[in-house]
């Protein structure tokens, strides 16, 4: 299944607009060219709209929201909305202020999006109006763990009924859900969490996915979130006692970029849990 997911994006290089989060920019754009997508960033309101027009995919991150974005936001996913275009919903912090969690509502009442991505905490905070989102990171009250996993999957399931979306919930395990099956992800790499824009970069990856997948946006985002594991640990079998994250993060784009359909059937481990 997930082979597919992976070889449509190398051979239709789908370009994805992005509203991003200032600080992984640079990053969301590398990791699209790695995994064979294009990428463009514009969030002024004045060309938000255009922009879209001429990709195949949007993206919108709230990571580092602002009065001046949020406008270029909902012009451009209603514009996508118009074209059938696939939009990606980054919910980065959502709880943590009520501008966040505001807007987030917001956008999710005006406009149609294909994924949702968030970690758990976020997640909770739109659907129960309450969490423990820690700045950007799930707290760990609302961890998904192997003894919560069945309750988790069908929490991110409920969500996807309520919005229409495929829910993807990422932490140590990640779910992903539509309204009928759920997934669970088991790839990745504890250090992952020590860089600065995984969860974006994730995103970015999922939006060329499922623009490279047609009707196809759950196993899409299943591949997504695999690859991205798989990368991860691929990237830490790399690191010598010297490096870092810094060095991290480069070998993580590296794996993406290396990544074929085979080698993230062969190490991909995921497993329906619902439906």
């Amino acid at each position: 299944m997930i082979k597919e997911m992976l070889e449509n994006v190398r051979n239709t290089h789908p370009l994805i607009h992005n509203i991003t989060n200032y600080v992984t920019v640079n990053d969301c754009a590398n990791i699209l060219l790695a995994c064979g997508a294009s990428p463009i960033m514009a969030d002024d309101a004045g060309e938000a709209e255009e922009i879209t027009g001429i990709c195949g995919g949007l993206n919108i991150n709230i990571g580092t929201l602002n009065q001046r974005t949020i406008p270029a936001m909902l012009a451009a996913g209603r514009r996508s909305n118009e074209l059938g275009h696939p939009v990606v919903l980054d919910l980065v912090g959502a709880g943590a202020s009520v501008l966040r969690t505001k807007t987030a509502n917001e956008l999710l009442n005006q406009i149609r999006f294909t994924v949702i991505r968030g970690n758990i905490s976020e997640i909770k905070a739109l659907v129960l109006g309450a969490g423990t989102t820690k700045g950007v990171d799930a707290d760990m009250a609302d961890s998904v763990t192997k003894e919560n996993l069945l309750q988790a999957a069908e929490f991110a399931r409920g969500f996807s009924q309520k919005t229409g979306a495929v829910v993807a919930v990422t932490g140590a395990i990640d779910i992903v859900a539509d309204e009928a099956k759920a997934y669970c992800i088991f790839n990745g790499h504890p250090m992952m969490s020590r860089i600065t824009g995984t969860g974006c970069q994730l995103s970015s990856l999922v939006a060329a996915y499922v623009t490279a997948n047609p009707n196809k946006s759950l196993e899409a985002t299943v591949a997504a979130l695999c690859a991205m594991g798989v990368c991860g640990e691929k990237a830490y079998n790399r690191l010598t006692r010297e490096d870092g994250n810094a060095t991290y993060r480069n070998y993580i784009i590296d794996a993406v970029y290396r990544l074929d359909g085979e080698e993230l059937e062969r190490c991909a481990r995921y497993e329906q849990v619902l439906g």
